[in-house]
C-alpha cells in the first residue's frame, strides 16, 4: 500500500535535486542596503545644509567612481583570462611572461602604481618620441582617467589572473579529456567546456574583487581624478566640515559595496544549479 507523504516533507525532498530550490524569496540582506539607502534620505531630510548639498556636490564624482569601476573591471576580466590561461601553457615563454607580469605586479602597491602611471608614464612616452624624432609622442600629455583605468586593469589583472588559473585548475583533468576525445581542439575545449565551469566556480572571488575595486577606486583622487573621494575633499577643505563629508561619502561607498554584494550573490544563486 502507497502512503501520500506530507506536503511539506515533499519540498523538503524536492529542495534537495540540483536546479529545484526555490529562490523566489528576497535576500533578506536587501534589508540591509535599504537601511543604509534610508539613512542616506534621512540625513539629507533631516540636515539639508549639509548633508543634501554634499550629495550634490559629490554626484557627478559619483558617476565617475562607478564610470571607473565598470569600465576598469570589464578590461580586467580579459586581462585577467589572458593571463591566467599563460600561467597554464606548457609554452615555456608564455608561462614565463604571465607568471613574471603576476608577481612583479602583486609586489608594488595599487597607490604607486596609479602614481607612477600618472607622472612617470608620459614622462617615458616623451623621452621615446623625442628619441625616434616622433613629434605625437614627444608632445604627448596625460589623460587622468584613461591613465586611471589602465593602472587599475594593470595591477587587479594580475590578482584575476591567479583566480583564474585557480578555477581552471579545479576543473576535473577529465573534462578537458574527454573533449580532447570527441575531437575538440585545446582552443574549443578551454572555450566550450572549461571556462564556462570555471567562470561559475570563481564567481565569488570575482565578485569580492570587484567590490574591492569599486573601493579601490578611491586612490584615484591623488591623481587628478574627480572622483566621489577628491570631490568630498574639495568640499570639506571649502566648508571644514570632516565629519559630515566623511560620513556620506563612507554611506554612499557602502550603499554602492552592499548593492554590488547582492548582485553578486543573486547570479551565485542563479548559476548554483550548473555547477
Amino acid at each position: 500500500m502507497f502512503t501520500r507523504r506530507k506536503p511539506e516533507i515533499a519540498e523538503q525532498e524536492l529542495a534537495r535535486i540540483p536546479g529545484a530550490e526555490n529562490y523566489s524569496r528576497i535576500d533578506v540582506w536587501w534589508w540591509l542596503v535599504a537601511l543604509v539607502v534610508g539613512v542616506v534620505i534621512l540625513l539629507s531630510v533631516i540636515s539639508p545644509d549639509p548633508y543634501w548639498r554634499i550629495i550634490l556636490f559629490v554626484r557627478d564624482g559619483l558617476g565617475i567612481t562607478v564610470f571607473l569601476t565598470v569600465v576598469a573591471f570589464v578590461f580586467i576580466l580579459i586581462l585577467g583570462m589572458l593571463g591566467g590561461l599563460g600561467r597554464l601553457s606548457k609554452n615555456w615563454f608564455v608561462h614565463g611572461i604571465a607568471t613574471l607580469y603576476v608577481e612583479l605586479v602583486r609586489g608594488v602597491p595599487l597607490l604607486v602604481q596609479l602614481i607612477w602611471w600618472y607622472f612617470a608614464f608620459p614622462v617615458v612616452i616623451q623621452q621615446i618620441g623625442k628619441w625616434l624624432h616622433i613629434s605625437i609622442l614627444a608632445n604627448y600629455q596625460s589623460n587622468a582617467i584613461v591613465l586611471a583605468i589602465f593602472g587599475l586593469v594593470f595591477c587587479y589583472g594580475a590578482y584575476m589572473s591567479e583566480i583564474y588559473r585557480a578555477g581552471i585548475q579545479s576543473i576535473p583533468k577529465g573534462q578537458m579529456e574527454a573533449a580532447r576525445s570527441l575531437g575538440m581542439s585545446y582552443v574549443q575545449a578551454m572555450r566550450h567546456i572549461i571556462l564556462p565551469q570555471a567562470i561559475r566556480v570563481i564567481l565569488p572571488p570575482v565578485g569580492n574583487e570587484f567590490i574591492s575595486l569599486l573601493k579601490d577606486s578611491s586612490l584615484v583622487s591623488v591623481v587628478a581624478v574627480a572622483d566621489m573621494t577628491r570631490r568630498g575633499r574639495e568640499f570639506m577643505s571649502t566648508h571644514f566640515n570632516p565629519i559630515e563629508v566623511w560620513t556620506m561619502i563612507a554611506l554612499l561607498y557602502l550603499v554602492l559595496t552592499l548593492f554590488s554584494a547582492r548582485i553578486v550573490s543573486w547570479l551565485e544563486r542563479k548559476t548554483e544549479f550548473e555547477r
